[in-house]
């Protein structure tokens, strides 16, 4: 026998005229609350099951077995570019996701041929984490087009110290990694936990993407603690981004302007200047509104910057939302580079820190 439905509780949905109870009202409003609900539960599962999956770890090498590919799994003949920083991101928020079939197209009307997958996983990086797993399993059908890299925060509590960090990593590029970043974790860049993290990464070979500001790998204008991780580890790849790591391309900044978007004519004497040209083993991100910035602010000095560092430049734009303005290709295209140049820093520097030239 069917249990009666008992309107306890829920006074607004009394009809008004002598208080009688409306019990379609009442049941459609149910209806649509449970679907609400429904809804809200697989979303957070969905986040919980790449966010946080950091179980099994001792096999991850064989946790994402190969599936078919269905949606331009190869670059195509005409793509030019190699972008070196772009996310794979979750139904979280009002943003939406950015799951990898959505990047691929974007990809596809940018004539970009491959991209790097970068997880984010400290608590300075994002509003939640993306973690390596994540980026893993997502790329997995699409690896000759979407290069998963992997992270580690350098306050992770491991036991054994570097042993440990060098076997996780171990583990990370054996299911796929080709490379660690975005690192952004909240500490100074030369921190001695940073530089031991650092030398776990050269000694997996695994190239470094970090982030740099006033908050992330945080440093003071010249760059001092960039160049002595430098000196500390020297077999290490950095590829440097972010507003403090692109401020310094000016002579003349500023403790603030490390953590923003300075305008005006570039000083020469910049650090990155003499950073790129000083450290075979130092790059530059060209990713994001910092990057952009950093080009724009003075053409003259941009176009002659991007030149003389052209063997140091890699394109990159950052893409983490559907429909999201990227000023990177209108930019560069406008700046007529040479052949050369444009080929180098498009996607040639890229695809070598890769292995693949």
């Amino acid at each position: 026998m069917p249990q009666a439905i008992e309107p306890v509780g829920e006074p607004e949905f009394l009809s008004g005229e002598g208080q009688e109870f409306d019990l379609h009202r009442w049941q459609r409003t149910r209806i649509v609350k449970q679907e609400l609900k429904q809804k809200m539960t697989t979303n957070r599962r969905r986040f919980l099951s790449g966010a946080l999956a950091t179980s099994g770890l001792a096999a991850i090498s064989g946790a994402f077995p190969a599936q078919p590919i269905v949606l331009n799994a190869e670059p195509s003949r005409g793509a030019k570019f190699v972008d070196v920083h772009v996310h794979i991101t979750q139904e979280w928020n009002e943003r939406g996701e950015l799951t990898a079939r959505s990047l691929i197209r974007w990809m596809d009307a940018g004539e970009i041929e491959q991209a790097w997958v970068l997880p984010l996983i400290s608590p300075e990086a994002w509003f939640y984490p993306i973690t390596t797993e994540f980026v893993l399993e997502q790329t997995r059908q699409f690896r000759e087009r979407l290069i998963p890299f992997c992270i580690i925060d350098p306050r992770t509590d491991v036991f054994g110290g570097r042993k440990h960090f060098v076997d996780l990593l171990g583990r990370y590029k054996d299911a796929g990694a080709r490379g660690f970043g975005e690192h952004k974790w909240g500490g100074a860049v030369d921190d001695p936990r940073n530089i031991e993290l650092m030398r776990s990464c050269a000694e997996v070979e695994l190239p470094v993407l970090f982030h740099l500001d006033n908050i992330r790998n945080t440093d003071t204008p010249g760059l001092p603690g960039l160049e002595r991780l430098l000196k500390a580890v020297p077999e290490v790849t950095l590829i440097g981004h972010g507003p403090g790591w692109w401020a310094s391309i000016s002579g003349t900044v500023s403790q603030a302007d490390l953590g923003g978007y300075p305008t005006g004519d570039v000083a020469p004497g910049g650090a990155l200047d003499r950073l790129l040209g000083e450290y075979p083993n130092l790059f530059a991100d060209l990713s994001a509104g910092s990057g952009h910035n950093a080009i724009r602010r003075d053409l003259e000095f941009g176009h002659a910057f991007l030149q003389r560092n052209a063997d140091k430049i890699l394109f990159g734009t950052d893409y983490l939302a559907e429909k999201q303005e990227v000023k990177q290709f209108d930019l560069l295209r406008a700046m007529k580079l040479p052949n050369d140049v444009q080929d180098k820093i498009f996607r040639v520097n890229a695809r070598k820190l890769m292995g693949d030239v």
